[in-house]
């Protein structure tokens, strides 16, 4: 999911010279206890099951060490993967798959438990039309990367950042002098094909959304009862997003309501690592 300004290859290189620059700075001094002629080869492990997500980062990362290094993926982005099974398989110096080894699986557990987490909600409300969408509640600095892991955990991208769509808030609100006004002011600037969605705490708001022309409104924190209401006043008129404190116990009901969007902040805020590890088979 490469953002306006870059593709995601220039987004994995930016992210991986960054992690790589923080992690290795002027040289890995516990690799240079390996004679710097020494080859290795060693296996990528899951140990839990899960959905794998973030390769192109660990290439990445190994060709920026050395490019000789050679990867063998068993699995690509975005399958399944079982605990116990091995990933991918390396070879080459011992010295660049030791001062690797951290960054590259940081890109893979991160990315993959996200993946994992959106897949398990997506296939919480199957049979619905809702879809799982995610939020800007991010790591600073991965947000690209955790788009492209939700995108691939079967999710819905929302807007990256506030460049590229608008979502008028209640302090939007109340600086622009009330809903109605709000959705004009913002109709009136936003570019044709700009995502433009208004955020409503009452059936009140959804209303004078809906009159002044809104046609993608997040309902604030409803419970069940107002979610099921607000499809009946919208009536098609526009596409409706729950949002707040959904979870995997909480997300079916939610679909059920008839909602068209479930946007999920935790997918990307509360991540659960994969839990993975590195083996070294021979070295020679």
């Amino acid at each position: 999911m490469p953002d306006a300004f870059h593709t995601l290859e220039e987004t994995v290189t930016r992210d991986v010279t960054r992690a790589l620059a923080e992690d290795v700075g002027t040289g890995d001094l516990t690799a240079r206890l390996i004679p710097a002629e020494r080859t290795a080869n060693a296996r990528l492990l899951t140990r839990q099951d899960g959905v794998l997500c973030g390769t192109e980062w660990f290439n990445r990362t190994f060709e920026e060490l050395d490019p000789d290094v050679e990867i063998f993926w068993h699995h690509q982005d975005g399958e399944d993967i079982v605990a116990g099974s091995s990933l991918c398989e390396l070879e080459g110096s011992a010295r660049a798959i030791l001062t690797g080894e951290r960054t590259g699986i940081n890109f893979v557990q991160l990315l993959s438990g996200i993946a994992t987490r959106t897949r398990a909600f997506v296939k919480a409300i199957e049979g619905t039309k809702a879809r799982i969408i995610d939020t800007r509640k991010t790591l600073p600095g991965l947000r690209i990367a955790q788009k492209y892991a939700v995108a691939t955990g079967g999710g819905t991208n929302n807007r990256i950042g506030l460049y590229d769509g608008i979502l008028i808030k209640e302090n939007h609100i109340h600086a622009a002098g009330g809903v109605a006004k709000a959705v004009r002011a913002a109709s009136h600037e936003a570019q044709p094909g700009l995502m433009l969605q208004v955020e409503v705490e009452t059936l009140d708001q959804l209303r004078e959304a809906i009159d002044a022309g809104a046609k993608l409104i997040l309902l604030d924190n409803f419970n069940l009862e107002r979610m099921r209401e607000a499809v009946k006043v919208a009536d098609g008129r526009a596409e409706l997003e729950a949002s707040g404190g959904v979870t995997l116990d909480s997300v079916r009901a939610i679909a059920e309501t008839g909602v068209d969007r479930i946007s999920i902040g935790s997918i990307t805020k509360n991540v659960d690592a994969l839990d993975l590890s590195m083996r070294f088979i021979h070295a020679t």
